[in-house]
């Protein structure tokens, strides 16, 4: 399977930084004078930096995907120097990629003799506060699609919040299709919801009923753009992360079978046969029907 990554072109690139506000993942930031990809595992091919860059350093091109490998990934870390190996282990860690962190670390001390500085150094840097790069602005990334993990049982319930409320069973964040990153852990062997966006607005149980132990993508399919990129998302969820189920959730209205046909496309395209399940909710809330396709 091949998939969209962006391909820095460091002879024309002049670190002016343009680009690295308009990477949602926060994947790219300015080091040592030219902006670096830290993250391939966080590059969704989206390609929103390109735009943004008037050298036109910045391109995209198809790699034949396979199984994100962190000791590949720190090969290429460590030949742009210390200052790139610190800010790729700062960001798995900022994204809570502990599992892909701590490879990287045993990476580094199987090779330590290689290395043209000191493990202790990294590790120092890689747990500091402030980002090498705050002081010119170029930390990158929104906020608002930072990937986060977390477990539901540990909320803990505000003291003016209704009880009989339920707890949420969000377990990751962000949601939205186009802001997910499907290479983050938690998607790794999950139940997938793929919920239309306006499903949880009509199911009074949808925490407890329909999202709880599973992980969650929502979209709409008449009103969002860029179907092409949702279908290799989802593929890349499915051929990539290998999640064990999927499940739609869909109004009765007639526009939102499109999100449903978009799944049905993506498995079609894939290796792995997952198995999928559609549920169509009336505007009123009801189940109108729910089945294994």
């Amino acid at each position: 399977m091949e998939r969209d990554i962006i391909r820095i072109d460091e002879e024309k690139c002049n670190g002016c930084g343009q680009c690295v506000p308009n990477c949602n993942e926060g994947a790219l930031q300015i080091i040592d004078g030219k902006v670096r990809l830290i993250s391939d595992l966080m590059c969704d091919g989206l390609g929103a930096c390109i735009g943004h860059c008037p050298e036109g350093a910045i391109t995209i091109e198809k790699r034949e995907a396979e199984p994100y490998d962190e000791s590949k990934v720190m090969e290429i870390m460590i030949s742009k120097g210390f200052n790139t190996v610190v800010a790729h282990l700062r960001h798995l860690k900022e994204h809570n990629e502990t599992v892909f962190l701590k490879q990287g670390m045993k990476y580094l001390i199987e090779n330590e003799l290689k290395l043209s500085f000191m493990i202790n150094d990294v590790k120092k840097a890689v747990h500091q506060t402030d980002s090498i790069n705050d002081e010119a602005g170029c930390g990158g990334g929104c906020p608002g699609s930072k990937t986060v993990t977390f477990n539901p049982s540990e909320f803990k319930m505000a003291d003016n919040q209704n009880k009989d409320s339920g707890q949420s069973q969000l377990r990751q964040w962000p949601v939205q299709l186009h802001l997910i990153n499907p290479g983050a852990s938690h998607f790794s062997h999950s139940d997938l919801l793929v919920a239309a966006d306006c499903s949880a607005f009509s199911l009074s149980d949808f925490h407890q009923k329909w999202l709880k132990n599973r992980t969650l993508v929502i979209a709409c399919p008449k009103l969002d753009q860029g179907k092409e990129i949702y279908l290799q998302k989802i593929i890349s969820l499915i051929d990539q992360a290998k999640v064990n189920t999927i499940t739609v959730l869909i109004m009765e209205v007639p526009c939102c079978g499109g999100l449903l046909q978009l799944v049905e496309m993506a498995i079609a395209r894939t290796t792995t046969k997952v198995p999928l399940k559609a549920i169509t909710v009336s505007i009123k809330g009801e189940i109108l029907k729910e089945e294994w396709i």
